[in-house]
């Protein structure tokens, strides 16, 4: 595959859970939980992604059916179905598994109301199931901050923002941070937001390095060296129920997820402790 430094990247010594969120749609989200996730699998590594979005776009661009009879990350939340009842592999790369989402979670945010413990039942989901045997669990969340992103915040030891390189960009990410700090003072403490990655560069405007330049300053080394440009290839992949990385492998979408996907690997490496 074109972009590849070395066939195996280093695998992490526990598996990593990392969440994805953003509440301000269209930022990249799903996008970057699909293509992160297929460039680790292809290089190694064991990948689960939970598709935490309704709209379940993770699950179509992973090639998984998803329509509402499936059984999906739904029943996990509000039946306690096992995770390991609704887990499936994707057809297009070995090692990269799904936990599928349909739109019978549409309802869930109301339906968790009412259930005990109702921050917390993903994290009891995954601690009931043997993600040792996964090096990355990647969630994929909706884009709100209610309490599927809560879920998903306490379920997972990182925190990845992606961030798109434009206009109101910053606009809503303090209320995204305060919202990570209530969850690490009263939920989960291990929380760790551990990786900002830049977004939908598009390298011919000012704005876009000055976004980039903002984002640096203010959030540091966490900021992924790599951006990921503006790609048609990237937006077209997942009508063909595939990640861009399979898609169209030589793409600058593509290598852009590559090299980020790569970064996120070579740093947590034994780090995220």
């Amino acid at each position: 595959m074109a972009g590849r430094r070395e066939r195996d990247w280093p695998r992490p010594d526990h598996c990593r859970v990392i969440t994805i969120a953003n509440q301000k749609g269209g930022v990249g989200k799903t996008t970057s939980s699909v293509n992160i996730a297929a460039s680790l699998a292809l290089h190694g590594a064991r990948v689960l992604v939970v598709d935490l979005d309704p709209q379940g776009n993770a699950s179509t661009a992973l090639g998984i059916d998803h329509h509402a009879e499936i059984p999906s990350i739904y029943d996990v939340l509000i039946e306690d179905t096992p995770m390991e009842d609704i887990v499936v592999p994707s057809p297009e790369i070995p090692n990269l598994h799904c936990a599928p989402a349909t739109l019978n979670l549409a309802g869930a945010e109301i339906e968790l109301v009412s259930k005990v413990a109702r921050e917390s039942r993903l994290r009891r989901a995954l601690d009931s199931y043997d993600i040792a045997k996964f090096d990355y669990v990647l969630i994929d969340c909706p884009p709100s901050l209610g309490l599927l992103t809560v879920n998903a915040l306490v379920g997972a030891d990182e925190l990845l923002i992606p961030i798109q390189c434009e206009y109101y960009a910053l606009e809503g990410l303090g209320q995204l941070i305060r919202t990570v700090d209530l969850v690490k003072a009263h939920l989960n403490p291990k929380l760790n937001v551990s990786t900002i990655l830049l977004t939908m560069y598009d390298a011919r405007t000012r704005l876009a390095a000055q976004v980039a330049e903002d984002v640096r300053a203010h959030f540091g080394e966490i900021v992924l060296n790599t951006v990921i440009p503006r790609s048609v290839r990237v937006s077209e992949a997942p009508s063909y129920g595939q990640s861009v990385i399979t898609y169209d492998p030589g793409s600058s979408g593509a290598l852009a997820y590559s090299e980020a996907a790569s970064e996120i690997a070579h740093r947590g490496a034994g780090a995220a402790k």
